[in-house]
């Protein structure tokens, strides 16, 4: 890299970001956000509020002829007390969209969570520098695929040639909404959790609105899609209902209802998938609350509840499939442009043989790639929901 007094530094500024539904200044630089104000006002629980602030889905783009590309970040990470704090949080660098190389930014503010008090520590530290070096000369698309992982304040590019916001290139804007596998637990790397990989086959822009424990079909969640300008939207619906047992099925149905009524009211005929879970073998037949397995020496999880509850409404993977089928064929009957998807296709039975579980839960970088293919296949497909030209706004 070129010395210090060489760069030039260019301030993060929301023009440079894509995914972000806001961006909040801070004393340090720009925070994005995957949840506007309104919503972030309304969240009840510490979970969700880390969960949308990690900047899963955002990245930097920009022009340049940049050889020499440094972001200066404050990372924010979460530890958990007693377990091995976690890797530093990969950034994700990509030319012309081919990922091209990874930095971490050390150092940051670290959030230690006591699994059993839900209590939190905080411990504040320094800002780092992600680097990437010896890029191709020549003029070219620069993209900084934020970590999934960890929270970030954004503060400063400092590159070896003008940096300029790029272009719109005019590509359908997939908006989409799930839990943890879809916020990207257990994907190598940010650009390769399963959304972003569909989107990047699909050819479209993602915004992922995939929030680790936080699928729980929350009014403000359906409010701030309601609002956001996107040409598909795609829900992925069940296993968070399941293992925080928020509700029982009587609650259930009239909630998804509610919930895709305020999409509607934004986005009346574009078109909308609404997907099951995934296999999940420990919640397909019984309730939740999940909880942490430590008996292995290895993190995994384990349903708690009792199969007898489901005659009484309680929630299983299984009872919620059946019910969203339901809902949705219903529904169809007066908004053709609304499609169910049953999660096993995209990962079920034969998946889970070959590629399991590690936690029981999420699945890996491998799962990861595996959804995406089978999403893309199904979705993107010639006769698919969102095949080309489905959606596109004038």
């Amino acid at each position: 890299m070129n010395t210090e007094h060489d760069w030039i530094t260019t301030p993060v500024t929301a023009d440079l970001l894509r995914g972000a539904l806001d961006v909040e200044r801070t004393a340090h630089g720009l925070l994005p956000h995957r949840l506007p104000p309104a919503a972030r006002r309304q969240i009840p629980d510490d979970q969700l509020a880390m969960a949308e602030s990690q900047p899963s889905g955002v990245r930097l783009v920009f022009r340049t002829d940049a050889t020499a590309v440094a972001l200066d970040a404050l990372a924010i990470k979460r530890a958990y007390k007693g377990l091995p704090t976690p890797p530093d949080g990969t950034y994700d660098l990509l030319l012309d969209g081919r990922l091209t190389s990874q930095a971490t930014v050390p150092g940051g503010t670290v959030r230690t969570i006591d699994f059993a008090t839900q209590s939190v520590e905080v411990h504040e530290g320094p800002p780092g520098t992600a680097r990437f070096a010896e890029l191709p000369p020549g003029d070219k698309t620069v993209e900084i695929w934020l970590p999934h992982t960890e929270g970030v304040e954004l503060i400063a590019l400092r590159t070896d040639a003008p940096v300029a916001a790029a272009p719109e290139h005019g590509r359908r804007v997939w908006l989409h909404h799930g839990s943890s596998i879809s916020h990207g637990s257990n994907a190598a790397s940010p650009s390769t959790i399963w959304p972003a990989l569909a989107a990047a086959r699909g050819g479209v822009e993602l915004v992922n609105l995939g929030f680790g424990g936080g699928a729980l079909l929350d009014p403000f969640t359906a409010r701030a899609m309601r609002d956001t300008p996107a040409d598909l939207i795609s829900l992925k619906i069940g296993i968070n209902v399941v293992n925080a047992d928020v509700m029982r099925l009587r609650a259930f149905v009239p909630a998804v209802h509610g919930f895709l009524d305020t999409i509607r009211e934004g986005h009346p005929t574009t078109p909308l998938l609404v997907a099951s879970s995934v296999l999940c073998p420990v919640h397909e037949d019984t309730p939740g609350p999940l909880a942490p397995d430590f008996d292995g020496g290895v993190p995994q999880f384990k349903a708690t509840g009792d199969p007898a509850d489901v005659a009484a409404g309680r929630l299983t993977l299984r009872v919620i499939r059946e019910a969203l089928a339901r809902i949705v064929a219903e529904r169809a009957v007066d908004d053709p442009h609304l499609h169910h998807l049953d999660g096993r296709e995209l990962y079920g039975e034969a998946d889970h043989a070959e590629l399991p579980l590690p936690d029981k839960v999420h699945p890996d970088a491998a799962g990861h790639r595996r959804i995406a293919e089978n999403f893309v296949r199904i979705a993107f497909g010639a006769d698919g929901p969102f095949a080309a030209g489905a959606g596109a706004r004038p």
